[in-house]
């Protein structure tokens, strides 16, 4: 489709598309704005290289889309706790965001998407992967559909931010806080509909996907590994190289991402900002 102030160039079949002719550091008019946001519809995750921007201006391109998520485990920037510095530091062994796994989906109302900026890049590694929910949801056989038609699935932090658990691990320059055992739990529909585009994605991850609600988590894990396979077979993704400056907006609704920890010795330093979502339905 064509787009009236942009452009807009794919970067794999799945999903993944790099604009350009677009400086974020500038005031969107109505008419580029309507161009990124269908462009990040299209194509689940959109990038743009070579963006100098402020954290006022970060935050400005995130609000265009809905409010600001302040993590409730991660410390934000001192003045801008919507803002997350992700940093890994070159004698950090774990990085942050290492594992599939779709933003916030422990929450009751889940983040819209995900705004990424990069500060400071190693000198190779890093690279992070999409995979496109969508597919995954529409490859999947007619039986399969319809045994995943109407379940739920029960999604928490307290893995993944417990003392054990990947995110949660220290890292040097992040401040990152400890789930309890007191930690809420949500359910969500197993194929979501997305609200914007009505189509229908998987909406379990491995990060954050407990268990199927009435099932054990026994009798939950068989089917849930198989779709967690599924969800990110190399077929459905896309993989970008950063460069410093260059920014990722991801669409949580129909994603999942895994940055990769392949960069020992160097350090990495991203900003992110996330837009609050809705419940699924």
């Amino acid at each position: 489709m064509a787009y009236n102030k942009i452009e807009v160039n794919r970067i794999a079949g799945a999903l993944g598309a790099e604009i350009l002719g677009v400086d974020l550091s500038r005031e969107l008019d109505n008419e580029t704005f309507d161009d990124i946001h269908r462009a990040f519809l299209d194509h689940q995750v959109i990038f743009f290289r070579d963006q100098q921007i402020s954290h006022e201006q970060h935050k400005a391109f995130g609000r265009h889309f809905g409010t600001l998520n302040i993590h409730p485990y991660v410390k934000g920037m001192d003045g801008h706790p919507e803002i997350m510095q992700i940093v890994k530091e070159p004698d950090d062994r774990v990085n942050f965001g290492g594992g599939w796994h779709s933003d916030m989906s422990f929450l009751e109302e889940p983040a819209l998407g995900s705004i990424l900026y990069a500060k400071e890049v190693p000198p190779y590694g890093g690279d992070t992967l999409w995979a496109n929910q969508y597919l995954a949801y529409e490859t999947l056989s007619d039986g399969m559909k319809a045994m995943l038609e109407g379940l739920r699935a029960v999604h928490t932090a307290k893995g993944e931010y417990s003392e054990r658990g990947h995110s949660a691990q220290k890292r040097k320059s992040m401040e990152v806080a400890t789930a309890g055992d007191d930690v809420p739990s949500y359910e969500h529909p197993v194929v979501r509909t997305h609200p914007e585009t009505g189509r229908k994605a998987l909406y379990v991850n491995p990060a954050f996907t407990e268990k199927f609600v009435g099932m054990t988590r026994r009798e939950s894990k068989p089917l849930l590994n198989f779709l967690f396979e599924h969800c990110t077979q190399e077929g459905f993704t896309c993989r970008f190289r950063w460069t410093k400056n260059a920014i990722a907006f991801w669409d949580n609704r129909c994603t999942q991402h895994f940055a990769l920890n392949d960069y020992h010795g160097h350090r990495r330093h991203m900003e992110r900002v996330t837009v609050n979502g809705d419940r699924p339905f």
